[in-house]
């Protein structure tokens, strides 16, 4: 039976990235040493990071005067290093969501933290506006999907601050005006490599503002000056990371693969919508993500939600539950997942209704 990969992250991958990644794995380059063996300074890898940070470049048509740096850590460590790296006084944060809220807490300890919006109080089911961020914040951070609640910033935000953002689910899935941020940093588990690697994109002319002393792995300006090398990189994601890239500027780039996101979503709510066993968690539909749709048992059926869930998995559909602080389904619908996949889940559920 073929299998539907909608798991959130660690998630799908293009298969010649897999087939690509796993051959270098047995033999890099020809070398006769595995790619998981080789040195990160060899000289066959060190084309691997500049053809890996070129594309980047050229993907998301990033300006001059901003380096890519190839990191360990996750979002997670980088929910410390922009504020430890950026905040003087005083930075903004938009909370739409657990990771927005994580990454608020770590910058408290730097320096004051303005809450500009939240919907924390609806359970994050939409994305506030009309907030105003302060002139005088040294950044103002967003997360421009939520993976767990499936809401997504569509557009880059007009603000007249430095701005920052977590990307780790939409990079690469919409055009980005970077000129716009001194930081856009993610996790490549979700639509760039497998997990072990965190991709940042920094201004160079905004590092080494802050007065405070910043422990050396924890400088973006080490990283830098050192071109992602100056310690040992996770290089079989990077290498993977590069593939994928490839494949990314292959299928046609950011724009086609904006093109697919928004027909994979528009088919599947269109379902969620229709289909009366089933609503969306959502509550603005400008909010709704391309990435990660969300929806439950509408609630004349809910007592049907583990026998969906039963259903879908024997039919093929692998990582549908949804997050335990949304409850349902999630259906996560990266770059690399193929419109048949969510056609075989919309096949699902409207087989699922026509028994019940």
């Amino acid at each position: 039976m073929k299998k539907h990969n909608f798991n959130a992250g660690p998630s799908i991958l293009p298969r010649e990235v897999i087939e690509n990644t796993a051959q270098a794995i047995l033999d890099f380059n020809g070398s006769g040493l595995s790619l998981m063996e080789i040195s990160h300074r060899a000289k066959d890898f060190q084309p691997v990071v500049d053809e890996a940070v070129a594309l980047f470049k050229e993907l998301l048509n990033i300006p001059d005067g901003y380096s890519v740096l190839f990191l360990g850590g996750g979002a997670s460590l980088e929910f410390c290093m922009v504020p430890y790296n950026f905040l003087e006084k005083k930075a903004a944060y938009l909370n739409t969501g657990a990771w927005a809220k994580k990454a608020m807490k770590e910058a408290k300890a730097f320096g004051d933290v303005v809450e500009v919006a939240s919907s924390a109080d609806a359970n994050y089911t939409f994305i506030p506006k009309g907030y105003e961020v302060p002139a005088d914040v040294d950044y103002f951070h967003i997360t421009t999907n939520n993976t767990i609640y499936g809401t997504e910033l569509h557009a880059d935000p007009d603000v007249n601050v430095p701005l920052v953002a977590d990307m780790s689910s939409d990079i690469f899935s919409r055009p980005i005006d970077v000129s716009k941020y001194i930081c856009i940093y993610g996790g490549a588990q979700k639509n760039l490599a497998p997990a072990g690697v965190t991709f940042v994109i920094v201004k160079n002319d905004a590092v080494g503002k802050v007065s405070r002393h910043i422990p050396t792995m924890l400088n973006y300006q080490t990283h830098i000056e050192k071109g992602s090398m100056f310690n040992t990189p996770p290089v079989v994601p990077i290498y993977a990371a590069l593939q994928t890239l490839r494949w990314l500027k292959a299928q046609g780039g950011v724009e086609e693969m904006q093109r697919r996101a928004k027909l994979r979503s528009d088919m599947l709510y269109a379902e969620i919508d229709r289909n009366k066993m089933f609503r969306g968690t959502v509550t603005a539909p400008e909010d709704r993500s391309y990435m990660n749709i969300c929806f439950v048992m509408a609630d004349e059926y809910k007592e049907l939600e583990a026998d969906f869930l039963k259903f879908a998995t024997e039919k093929g559909m692998v990582g549908v539950k949804g997050h335990r602080s949304v409850g349902g389904f999630r259906a996560s619908c990266y770059n690399a997942l193929p419109v048949e996949s969510v056609q075989a889940l919309i096949d699902c559920m409207q087989e699922f209704e026509k028994t019940h």
